[in-house]
This record gives C-alpha cells, sequence and structure tokens, in this order.
C-alpha cells in the first residue's frame, strides 16, 4: 500500500456502510431480546441440542455487540468484519432450515419468500467484508505472504 491509498475499510462509502449494518445488526439484536424473540424462534433449527430460547438470547447478544462494534470499534474494523462474517455464516444453517422445513417468521410464510431470504445472507457476508476492509487486508496481507511478492535467492538482480 502507498501513503495515498486509504486503509482498508476507511473510505467514506465504506464506513456509512458499516456504521448501517452496525445500526442493523443492533435493531436486530435488540429485536431478539424484546418484541421478535417468538419470530427468531422460527429460525433456530429443532435438530439443535441447545434451548431454542437460549440460542435466540445468545445470538440477540452476539449481534447488539458486533452492531456496537461496527460503529465504534474502526481501529479493529478488519477483525470486527471478519467476526460478523463468520457470524453470518453460522446462522445460515438457521435460515437453511427455515426454508427447507417451510417454518413461518417474519412474513416469510411461502418457500419463496424463505428462498429470497436465503439469497441475502452471502451479500450481508460480502457486505461485512467489504465495509470493514476485511477481504482487501486479507487479499493484501496474502500477497505478502506469497513466494511471488518476495525475491528469490536465486533471481540476479
Amino acid at each position: 500500500m502507498t501513503l495515498d491509498t486509504p486503509l482498508p475499510g476507511s473510505t467514506w462509502p465504506q464506513r456509512i456502510a458499516r456504521w448501517l449494518l452496525g445500526a442493523a445488526l443492533l435493531f436486530a439484536g435488540i429485536g431478539h431480546l424484546t418484541y421478535g424473540r417468538e419470530e427468531f424462534l422460527a429460525q433456530v433449527p429443532p435438530w439443535l441440542p441447545i434451548d431454542a430460547d437460549l440460542v435466540v438470547l445468545a445470538s440477540g447478544v452476539v449481534e447488539i455487540a458486533l452492531g456496537l462494534a461496527l460503529i465504534v470499534l474502526g481501529r479493529w474494523r478488519v477483525w470486527v468484519g471478519w467476526a460478523t462474517a463468520l457470524f453470518f455464516l453460522a446462522i445460515f444453517p438457521g435460515n437453511i432450515a427455515q426454508f427447507t422445513e417451510s417454518r413461518d417468521g417474519f412474513g416469510l410464510d411461502t418457500d419463496l419468500a424463505r428462498g429470497i431470504r436465503l439469497l441475502f445472507q452471502p451479500v450481508l457476508v460480502a457486505w461485512a467484508l467489504w465495509s470493514t476492509g476485511a477481504w482487501r487486508a486479507w487479499r493484501t496481507w496474502r500477497a505478502r505472504r506469497s513466494p511471488a511478492a518476495e525475491p528469490s535467492a536465486t533471481m540476479e538482480p
């Protein structure tokens, strides 16, 4: 990276996207703990060997923590981006179960609606990685570690 290259996740569009994602996670997390608790239960797979209400409460706390981190921990944005992307991956089986078991929740009362909802999970993962600069930071780190980035001992100057 050169001096005129912004740090990963530090452009204004990325900041705004990160803050919006953080606000959405805060809103969803509060919903897990309060008004939307019953609706979120529809996303907990019945085969999960943990109490469904505990899963909803715990995921709500995690969403609140991630939402706050996305908004206020700009210095740690790359790590928060990876954590948020991993969280979205971790809850994806619940969304798949909601679709395959035809469980209603949040107005998702048809297979089409539940299927469309599934398509948004990769968008959330990409949003977390792009808005925090996590993807770019990983690519930069990987490029620095590749053998092509280091001059070979056998190459002549």
